[in-house]
């Protein structure tokens, strides 16, 4: 049986789950330099979450593993190359947590356009600003959402439910998905852009996609919607740090170009004090609660538990990441 290294935490279900099996569980954080110097060498296994990061020197400090398993979805603290080098198969577990970040979208994107949190941070002030927080509807408006995956296109059947048109932007998507979906699918992420007055990022951070929401693509955002409404621009983020220039969105805000921004994933987190795009009146955040519900919690867990024991029990398992990098 193997020793499980657990370095970002994990449901006490699912560590009941690997320990029936015989596995000893290590429930710990590990500094950089710790696992640096190798202290994962005793483990031939660890499940990591956001804040552990699995570097190439990591993976070299660490020969005894046989596998890396990402609770969650996103895989970028993971150094995928490196791990395929050493023949160690990386895994995740991406539909745990899909209904409840397309639940907190949809939640950031109503109350960017009803100005729920500023609305809010006025009352606590004690004040009644009543004619200042008209808003405007999400019905009948253009949803661009970047990237069309799992939770994007749960975003996109809430949105339909409530009135939007979803156009979405993804390379890698067949075109009958789209279209199955009721969703105008575009060849250019700069169109989408230009089309919609609402953006919704999902897709992987890549080199590609590093700051691919920046100040040049917002200011293609119409302002005003198909229905004549001057709704004004709107973005929410709540995929993964990095894909939206925070600088640029803090500028666009200053610049009256973007009437809301809401994320819930930064470039760097947590975020340094004093943070400037925080203070912005128009602009509401959540420090990266976008799989922090109970239900989440308790899938992920389980099914990364399971992900883990099927590659240490050499059998096949449908959610290797790094497959192409294995030798």
């Amino acid at each position: 049986m193997a020793r499980i290294a657990v370095t970002d935490g994990l449901s006490n279900e699912a560590k009941t789950l690997l320990e029936k099996q015989g596995h000893e569980v290590v429930v710990k954080f590990y500094s950089e330099s710790e696992l640096k110097a190798g202290v994962l060498n005793d483990f031939e296994a660890v499940i990591v979450r956001s804040a552990t990061k699995i570097t190439d020197l990591v993976v070299k400090s660490s020969p005894n593993l046989k596998v890396i398993a990402r609770a969650g979805v996103g895989v970028d603290n993971i150094d995928l190359a490196a791990a395929g080098s050493a023949n160690i198969p990386v895994v995740n577990a991406p539909r745990a947590s899909t209904q409840s970040v397309v639940e907190l979208t949809i939640g950031h994107l109503l109350s960017s356009v009803r100005h729920v949190a500023k609305s809010d941070r006025s009352m606590r002030e004690g004040k009644w600003e009543k004619k200042q927080f008209k808003g405007s509807e999400l019905s009948g408006k253009n949803l661009g959402l970047v990237g069309f995956g799992r939770i994007a296109q749960g975003v996109g059947l809430i949105a339909q439910s409530l009135g939007m048109n979803v156009h979405a932007y993804d390379p890698y998507l067949p075109p009958k998905i789209a279209k199955n979906q009721n969703t105008r699918l575009h060849r250019s992420v700069d169109t989408l852009f230009s089309n919609c007055t609402h953006i919704s990022i999902h897709c992987n951070l890549t080199e590609e996609t590093h700051h691919l929401v920046n100040y040049n693509r917002i200011s293609k955002m119409p302002g005003k919607s198909t229905d004549g409404i001057q709704c004004g621009n709107h973005i929410v983020n709540c995929a993964r740090g990095g894909i939206v220039n925070e600088s640029d969105v803090l500028k666009a805000l200053n610049d009256g170009i973007l009437a809301s921004a809401a994320l819930d994933v930064f470039e760097e987190e947590p975020v340094p004090e004093g943070y400037e795009l925080c203070q912005h009146p128009n602009f509401h955040s959540t420090p990266h609660i976008g799989a922090s519900t109970i239900e989440a919690q308790r899938r992920v867990g389980l099914d990364i538990a399971r992900n883990v024991m099927l590659i240490l029990s050499n059998k096949k398992c449908d959610f290797i990441v790094n497959r192409d990098f294995l030798k």
